[in-house]
């Protein structure tokens, strides 16, 4: 038997890839979304040991296409001279009236499409996109203030407890 793999999403089949932690600190997320990756066989294969990573990736929409840019997907050692090349450009499959959507809200100042996570999602791939403005470096201070301020009750409470 093989090894069992984490699963993510409450149950629904999902297995967990990667994810990009920096995205949720550098942006505030309004919208998330679902869009499946263009991959050949040995990128999928990759994807499955976990190999990947989604630092400095970003999304574009070309002549009415999305792209996801700047993902790494480590190499497939058993596949030998028919690898892929790891930092490509790849296709995500969204709908038509999706992608337009997008182009208004990125027209928009300070909005930005950004990858989240790599999943599977039964056997297909998926990436989760999210819809977000930059933030702020006050935004920052203010969640560094709020998160020592819960500390500092949590602490307080353990505290009387004792």
């Amino acid at each position: 038997m093989g090894k069992k793999k984490k699963k993510v999403g409450g149950g629904s089949g999902e297995l967990l890839v990667c994810r990009s932690p920096k995205a949720t600190r550098d942006y505030q997320i309004e919208q998330r979304m679902e869009a499946g990756i263009v991959l050949v066989g040995s990128e999928v294969k990759s994807l499955r040991a976990r190999h990947a990573d989604l630092e400095g990736a970003y999304c574009s929409v070309e002549r009415g296409e999305l792209y996801l840019h700047k993902m790494y997907i480590g190499p497939y050692v058993q596949a030998g001279v028919f690898g892929h090349e790891t930092n490509r450009s790849r296709k995500l499959l969204v709908h038509g009236r999706e992608i337009q959507r997008l182009v208004g809200k990125l027209a928009q100042r300070g909005f930005a499409l950004v990858p989240l996570r790599v999943y599977f999602k039964g056997r297909h791939a998926k990436v989760e996109l999210g819809l977000g403005k930059g933030r702020k470096s006050g935004d920052d201070r203010e969640s560094i203030k709020k998160k020592l301020d819960l500390r500092e009750a949590r602490d307080a409470m353990q505290r009387s407890r004792r």
